[in-house]
């Protein structure tokens, strides 16, 4: 196939670590299996950290796998001096659904014009930057959206509505964020999820503001999803089977092809592996300390991309780690501290110097599939709780926002695989829950659990016959391809 005749995917993440990564990888699928030339589009913010974490001619990509930019239209993401740092989401999200369909636009009729790329036949873009649906209208080419939350969060999201209509939301009063009212108040209406707690949906609901922005974006993303040609999970169907169903009754094709680190394990370009997407700096010395430790020993800590906590909170998990007299790798970002560097405790620092490492960034993948790594302490984010599943790994959940509190909920009661600590964190909890999840029967449950789930997801996106591979080929062969025969 001339290089030219090549199906052309626009690949478009929300300009968030935890949504570029998986955006990514379904790039280099697409490019690997699909032969498709590929469009990455970045925030220039997001590029500028991309280039300072990994490299000035890390974004140099292949001939058919190009990066470019489109600005987020905040008005202090041009400064030169880039924190390590994402950005405020509820003003990325204002600023991306109300300035980036214009610029988006343009730079597609750009490439387009350009005599050296083939046309534009598709825009794969995240679920949250539905502006997209409107460019690829204007264009004529299919629209397929990535939603990177797991299929329970995602119909929590599009539940919203009816949270709102029956009064759940926004809160009457203050003081229901504290008096059990979360707790007590029981959601049982939501097709494919059993009974669950109003403090286990999407925290956006958790507000007495009737006019809060981010039910009001998430709203607006969920309605939007149903114009997209189809929709994109991040997971595989043994795992979500009966709310994939009902998400297919409601909402344009939905195609599980999770997960896909798997799937992009399976890569032979060398060339396309050596592309990457962190924000931080990775530092793998981390990956040789495990070597030297026992199966099943460390605790690995990381609290993702975007969670922050205060010095107190942070206090209270390290000395709750030291006292648990376990080894741990712990990630720490620096802005993990709500207005502070992150400084830990002498005393910390002195009791697990043999026992302990910390980091700033890690390849979180390697290390939950290193045979050292014995349970994972997590912010239940969906692409850590996926990659967590992969690596066979049991875990402690502290979600921190979004639908984070619905993965918990679902590792915990439904998976068999997590255990919930509390939000207001306390030393001896961390240290009772780290030590049932490394030495106690719970913890062994959990473990073979965790193993039985990365056994069904390493079925799923096996050679022809698993699901996710199947579901990845036919959403390529019914969805981005149909149209560029009479394009």
């Amino acid at each position: 196939m001339g290089s030219l005749s090549k199906p052309h995917a626009v690949c478009i993440p929300y300009p968030a670590q935890g949504h570029i990564n998986p955006m990514l990888k379904l790039a280099k699928l697409l490019h690997f299996h699909g032969g498709f030339h590929i469009t990455f589009v970045n925030t220039e913010f997001n590029h500028r950290r991309l280039l300072k974490s990994r490299g000035s001619d890390s974004l140099n990509g292949l001939s058919s796998f190009r990066f470019e930019t489109i600005p987020d239209g905040l008005a202090n993401s041009g400064d030169a001096t880039i924190a390590d740092a994402t950005q405020d989401i509820p003003s990325l999200c204002e600023s991306t659904r109300r300035t980036c369909l214009a610029p988006f636009t343009d730079f597609i009729k750009k490439l387009n014009n350009s005599p050296h790329v083939p046309p534009v036949t598709c825009i794969v873009s995240d679920g949250v930057m539905s502006f997209t649906v409107d460019a690829a209208k204007q264009l004529g080419i299919p629209d397929v959206l990535f939603w990177t939350t797991s299929a329970c969060g995602f119909i929590c999201y599009v539940h919203y509505r009816q949270l709102i209509d029956k009064g759940l939301t926004p809160l009457k009063d203050p003081s229901d964020l504290t008096n059990g009212y979360l707790d007590n108040t029981v959601i049982d209406w939501i097709p494919g999820i059993k009974p669950i707690r109003l403090r286990d949906l999407p925290s956006f609901l958790r507000t007495t503001n009737p006019e809060e922005f981010m039910l009001d974006f998430i709203l607006g993303e969920c309605e939007r999803a149903k114009k997209a040609c189809a929709i994109i999970l991040n997971t595989f169907d043994a795992l979500e089977h009966d709310v994939l169903q009902e998400l297919s009754s409601i909402l344009p094709p939905i195609y599980s092809i999770g997960p896909l680190n798997l799937l992009t394990n399976q890569i032979t370009d060398e060339d396309l592996n050596r592309i990457g997407s962190n924000l931080w700096k990775e530092n793998s010395e981390c990956l040789r300390w495990l070597d030297t430790k026992e199966p099943n020993s460390v605790v690995y800590v990381n609290f993702g991309s975007i969670t922050v906590m205060t010095r107190e909170q942070m206090i209270e998990f390290a000395m709750g780690l030291a006292n648990s007299e376990k080894s741990f790798l712990w990630v720490i970002r620096p802005d993990l501290v709500t207005g502070n560097n992150a400084v830990l405790p002498a005393e910390f620092i002195e009791e697990t110097k043999k026992r302990g490492i910390l980091s700033s960034w890690c390849p979180q993948e390697q290390v939950l599939a290193h045979p050292s790594v014995g349970g994972f302490l997590t912010h239940s984010g969906w692409n850590s709780t996926i990659e967590s599943i992969c690596g066979g790994v049991g875990m402690i959940c502290w979600p921190f926002f979004a639908e984070q509190q619905t993965n918990c909920r679902f590792a915990c009661t439904e998976w068999g695989i997590g255990l919930e600590i509390e939000s207001d964190v306390k030393r001896e909890g961390v240290e009772r829950l780290v030590r049932e999840l490394m030495e106690g029967e719970k913890g062994k449950e959990m473990k073979k659990k965790a193993l039985e789930w990365k056994k069904m997801a390493e079925e799923a996106t096996s050679g022809t016959g698993g699901s996710s591979f199947q579901n990845f080929q036919t959403m390529i062969s019914q969805v981005l391809l149909p149209k560029t025969a009479t394009n």
